[in-house]
């Protein structure tokens, strides 16, 4: 997502639009929905309203907001920590094909599932978010990578790819953002929808919703052929779709240049409305106006787009939010959680994009809040997800057996980085330390050298962990004198003399790691060790 928007702006279907009607988009919509929903059913038994009903049953009927979130991108976001803001919801991007294998899911091309697992410690931070009340939905495909359906040309392996993904994160919303290959190719978007079809059919059989949104490029004069065609393919095929979201960013030369981002968005948002009622109409599908805007949502670019001339502020965020709300617009994402921040000193030129801020001064301001007032539901909770925290009194017993990693023990020492088990809960040393409690209830994260990652899966069991054997390397002494690059284990933790030194502990080289003599070995060099090549 985010990424050369100006080919579809400048390709965008040309299409007049329909005259706008006050009353029917400024009444208070949700009522209006309401009495719909009740007259489909009790007017229609047949295909339109069942499908219709479906659509509406699926999901939460209020508007909701969610930020993207880039899960593989530098620095790491953490994302389970808007478990403790107002905007908990999160929609993770992006699932691809991996590079060995088209059929097999992938997260950015950079980590399998079960390496996301390891290396992201991504399902346990999505068992976090969890806790604090937080949904998570997964998105499938973005710019950069082959969305599943471009590579994988067996339908029945591309539908298993989907379901492992939707199983193992237990999600009831997924997003398919269709961009590049993954828009244009015809056979692509054919074994798409059929396999996310009979998915969507499959988990209903068994009392199971799947959400399914199509985020698509849009233009102020509204949405691609491509894109419109990847709709229809989607409803050919008798996708249930929740709902279509529209990347309000990067318009290029379709964008007029003395009218706010907000104001095209608002146009491209119109058009796109439009097109969804004909398409819908096409299908033998007819949807009511207020049920069209509660199907399309909105994803602008926060702060400076791709197009350098095309910013998005804060002012641009409140004026395109007052309009999504009294429309009626059923979704409000943005690209992304990770830049909803003000760039620091050091990044020089604000008119190149980061992945990490947004290039505009925020202030205190942040453009989740902003953009997500009137947004009140959110995303369709798939089943078994953890909504409630784990003990985390005194009486809660950890067992080894189905711990992941080491419990914490006072008398041990552990490095930056190391990950221990306490209280049915897994942390994280943020550096050296030893006897502090990791949930000590401290006021400030500073206070404490741990940092909460998630609670301790089910079915989990212990990971190896690498130690150095007791002779390794010599105990380190206070009265012995160390060349550079001697070692020696302090509390069993190896580390190694940057300069000659006597008398200095290693254990001050996480508190003050530029002065101390010592540095600890990296996991790396552990590695290499017990690899028999680095002693």
């Amino acid at each position: 997502m985010a990424r050369a928007r100006k080919a579809a702006a400048q390709d965008a279907v040309e299409r007049a639009q329909a005259p706008e009607s006050d009353g029917g988009r400024r009444l208070s919509v949700w009522r209006v929905i309401g009495a719909a929903l009740v007259a489909a059913v009790v007017v229609s038994a047949g295909a339109v309203g069942f499908q219709w009903w479906s659509a509406k049953a699926a999901v939460d009927v209020r508007p909701w907001f969610a930020s993207y979130v880039d899960v593989t991108a530098t620095p790491r976001f953490a994302f389970e920590n808007l478990g403790s803001t107002d905007t908990k919801d999160a929609v993770l991007s992006f699932v691809v094909s991996s590079k060995q294998d088209p059929c097999e899911p992938s997260w950015g091309a950079a980590y399998t599932l079960d390496e996301a697992r390891g290396s992201l410690d991504l399902d346990r931070r999505i068992a976090r978010l969890q806790q604090q009340g937080g949904t998570v939905a997964v998105s499938f495909g973005g710019q950069r990578n082959d969305e599943l359906a471009v590579g994988c040309t067996d339908e029945s392996a591309l539908k298993k790819a989907y379901a492992s993904v939707v199983d193992r994160y237990k999600v009831g919303t997924i997003d398919l953002d269709l961009e590049g290959s993954g828009l244009s190719d015809s056979g692509a978007a054919e074994r798409r929808a059929a396999a996310i079809a009979s998915l969507q059919q499959e988990r209903r059989t068994t009392g199971k919703s799947l959400a399914v949104w199509l985020t698509l490029p849009v233009a102020p004069t509204g949405m691609t052929s491509d894109a419109t065609d990847a709709i229809a393919a989607m409803l050919k095929a008798k996708v249930d779709i929740a709902g279509v979201n529209v990347m309000t960013m990067d318009f290029g030369d379709a964008k007029k240049a003395k009218t706010s981002m907000a104001k095209t968005a608002e146009s491209a948002v119109s058009a796109a409305q439009r097109q969804l009622g004909v398409l819908y109409d096409r299908a033998g599908l007819h949807q009511s106006d207020p049920s069209l805007w509660a199907k399309l949502g909105a994803t602008p670019m926060i702060g400076q787009n791709d197009v350098e001339a095309e910013v998005f502020t804060l002012q641009d965020a409140a004026a395109f939010n007052s309009w999504a709300v009294s429309t009626g617009l059923g979704r409000m994402s943005m690209w992304s959680a990770n830049r909803d921040k003000t760039c620091g000193s050091n990044y020089v030129d604000l008119s190149v994009v980061s992945d990490a801020c947004s290039g505009v001064n925020q202030g205190k301001k942040t453009f989740a809040a902003t953009l997500a007032k009137g947004f009140a539901g959110h995303i369709a909770l798939g089943e078994g997800a953890v909504t409630t925290a784990e003990p985390t009194t005194a009486a809660a017993k950890d067992d080894p057996k189905t711990s992941p990693y080491p419990i914490w023990a006072d008398k041990n020492s552990y490095l930056k980085g190391t990950k221990v088990v306490w209280h049915h809960n897994v942390y994280q040393a943020k550096w050296w330390t030893k006897g502090d409690v990791p949930d000590n209830p401290v006021l400030n994260a500073w206070e404490t050298p741990w940092e909460l990652v998630g609670p301790v899966l089910p079915g989990e069991t212990p990971i190896p962990q690498p130690t150095l054997p007791a002779g390794t390397y010599p105990t380190w002494s206070g009265t012995t004198p160390y060349d550079k690059g001697q070692r020696v284990l302090f509390d069993g933790v190896p580390f190694e003399a940057k300069w000659w030194t006597q008398g200095d502990s290693p254990e001050a080289a996480s508190a003050d790691p530029d002065s101390s003599p010592w540095a600890p070995l990296t996991q790396d060099e552990i590695d290499q060790i017990l690899g028999g090549s680095g002693r």
